[in-house]
């Protein structure tokens, strides 16, 4: 963890031993192609701050990540609004093609979770959010004209998508939804501002500064504003701030706003919430009549780990997402590893592949994707060959024509300079 920027230099040192193990948590998400970078870091809008400043008793960084550590919200509705400015063109008609094709192996359900990411990220979406302990919790997107929602009821998880009438079924051990409660809904679904605060704190470390920079009002709530800025250049993050409810250590607001300046790339808030118990039809589903229904099954992958996918699907699409003798976990032989140091970190993946459509012979199947994909491809050359690199305002990734990919929240010329390095 990071020396914290106070005046407890004691309270500082005994933080960076404590916390530096966990620094070394995945630190970014890295698919294949951009467009599943990008919806990794989909992120919420503002909450609308109060106006006044609260007067809160002091605290210390520290002891702000350990309240936030030692929050056990079990029960709590509101409202959250969306927001993503990650820079990507303007998707025009694309949108449906980019959704089929993530929606592919999963029973083309409109209703999965997974195929409903791609919609977070980008423009401007309202949330409403519940959860009742660690077995409840709902995530309804809201529209002019329709709505989504996933619920995770015991162990059952429902998708359903009111516009087309379908409607994604299955079972929490299938999803990997073990872990959920304390605050948390279905997270194949990212709603709150505590799930990217959660990625966001395992990612210090001692290249990082956190600070306590002042109070604030968020959704009727008083709060405290934690401050997380990478001490590095070359990094694509400039910083991160949460607002920490003063009372329940959850939080409130997360924004990230990227070190070239501009908007914020990912800003989460809520701008309304109730700590009551919500009324448990809040998680009561059953398909409305007439409703397509997709059942989700275990499905096997080469390391034998359990993955969600539809009734019927091929394992061998499993296969090809994920390369057998790729498998494994970072560090792990034939997995994807790491280089660098904090927020200059890459992550390095071997596809055993061909690349991309764009600069080399790659394709993903899809016309619609692929023409996506080149729209953000910008040619590179050096020593390890040619490539190219898709940009995000936050995330970006080199993918090789020999099929390596190196991705992180770093520059294009870090990841060019890695990938010459590796040769």
């Amino acid at each position: 963890m990071a020396p914290y920027e106070s005046d407890d230099s004691t309270r500082a040192a005994e933080a960076d031993d404590r916390l530096a193990g966990r620094r070394k948590a995945a630190r970014y998400v890295v698919p294949v192609a951009v467009v599943g970078v990008a919806a990794a870091t989909i992120g919420l809008v503002p909450a609308l701050a109060d106006s006044g400043d609260p007067d809160l008793p002091k605290i210390t960084a520290q002891q702000l990540i350990e309240k936030i550590a030692k929050s056990d919200v079990q029960q709590l509705s509101g409202t959250v609004k969306v927001s993503t400015d990650l820079g990507l063109p303007d998707l025009g008609g694309l949108e449906s093609g980019l959704l089929s094709g993530a929606a592919k192996g999963h029973g083309d359900s409109s209703a999965d979770p997974q195929s409903k990411l791609l919609e977070l990220a980008s423009g401007t979406h309202t949330l409403r959010v519940a959860a009742d302990g660690p077995d409840r919790g709902k995530v309804s997107l809201l529209d002019d004209a329709a709505e989504y929602s996933v619920i995770h009821n015991g162990k059952d998880v429902w998708g359903y998508d009111s516009k087309s009438n379908e409607v994604f079924h299955s079972t929490s051990a299938a999803s990997g939804h073990a872990d959920e409660g304390k605050g948390k809904t279905p997270r194949d679904v990212p709603a709150t501002p505590k799930d990217f605060a959660d990625e966001a704190l395992k990612s210090v470390d001692d290249t990082t500064s956190v600070t306590v920079d002042g109070t604030a009002h968020v959704a009727g709530r008083d709060a405290y504003k934690l401050v997380i800025k990478p001490r590095q250049s070359g990094t694509t993050v400039g910083a991160i701030s949460i607002a920490v409810d003063a009372k329940t250590g959850l939080p409130l607001k997360f924004t990230l706003t990227p070190s070239s300046g501009g908007a914020a790339v990912v800003d989460a808030g809520f701008t309304q919430v109730d700590f009551s118990r919500p009324a448990a039809s809040t998680f009561s589903f059953t398909p409305p009549k007439g409703a397509k229904v997709t059942e989700g099954d275990d499905l096997k992958g080469a390391d034998g780990d359990t993955f969600k996918g539809p009734k019927g699907a091929d394992p061998k699409h499993l296969e090809k997402q994920w390369p057998k003798g790729h498998e494994g976990a970072s560090g792990e032989a034939g997995g994807p590893k790491t280089i660098g140091k904090g927020w200059n970190s890459i992550i390095v993946l071997d596809t055993g592949g061909k690349g991309m459509p764009t600069g080399g012979s790659g394709s993903t199947g899809n016309g619609d994707v692929d023409g996506f994909l080149n729209s953000l491809g910008d040619h590179v050359k050096g020593k390890f060959g040619s490539g190219t690199v898709f940009s995000t305002r936050l995330v970006n990734a080199l993918i090789t024509d020999d099929g390596k990919v190196y991705a992180g929240a770093v520059t294009k010329a870090a990841l060019v300079k890695a990938a010459n390095a590796a040769k």
